[in-house]
């Protein structure tokens, strides 16, 4: 790849609007607090949608040897995540196990990522339930402070999880970013 090749950005060679997913940065700037935590968190969704579009098997190339992290793996590792913050901890569904990983494959979601077409398709169906499933939960919450119980960090609330959810997508299309530049040379938005 040249110099010229990877000066390329992500906006000069990807449609945003024909991502999959909402657009990026539509949530309110102003106002209350649930409308604009839901906002930053659909902006961080759409973010990753952006970084894996126009992906398919490609989404299994990792980083750099010995690391599997990997673009799929972020997209099975984030379904997960928003499986037990929204089903496990605050909605109580003790069995809403991870999808990716077990006590035995911890790091699953990364690790057994594959690059077979029905194993990225299976991926991007459980994140896109996920994250459904969390959205109805918002939703229908009465408030910011409904709480749940997690081994990790004890009881927590609605906006703690929520603010978490937007570190956690942030710290890994940090993530994405990279790994996307590795995989075609596209950067930036």
């Amino acid at each position: 790849m040249t110099v010229d090749e990877r000066k390329r950005r992500r906006a000069d060679v990807l449609d945003e609007t024909a991502a999959p997913g909402p657009g990026r940065f539509t949530g309110p700037a102003t106002g209350d607090e649930l409308p604009m935590l839901v906002g930053f968190l659909a902006d961080q969704r759409a973010t990753l949608v952006l970084k894996c579009a126009g992906l398919g098997e490609e989404l299994a190339a990792t980083s750099a040897e010995p690391s599997t992290l990997s673009l799929l793996g972020l997209v099975r590792h984030l379904a997960d995540v928003e499986r037990h913050w929204f089903r496990e901890v605050l909605a109580g569904e003790r069995d809403a196990r991870p999808l990716f990983s077990s006590p035995d494959s911890p790091d699953g979601d990364f690790d057994e990522a594959s690059a077979d077409p029905a194993a990225v398709a299976e991926a991007w169906d459980a994140w896109r339930a996920a994250v459904a499933h969390s959205d109805r939960f918002t939703a229908e919450a009465p408030h910011l402070d409904v709480t749940g119980e997690d081994g990790w960090r004890g009881r927590v609330s609605l906006r703690w999880v929520l603010i978490h959810l937007i570190e956690e997508y942030a710290r890994h299309n940090g993530h994405a970013d990279l790994l996307r530049e590795r995989i075609d040379g596209t950067r930036g938005v």
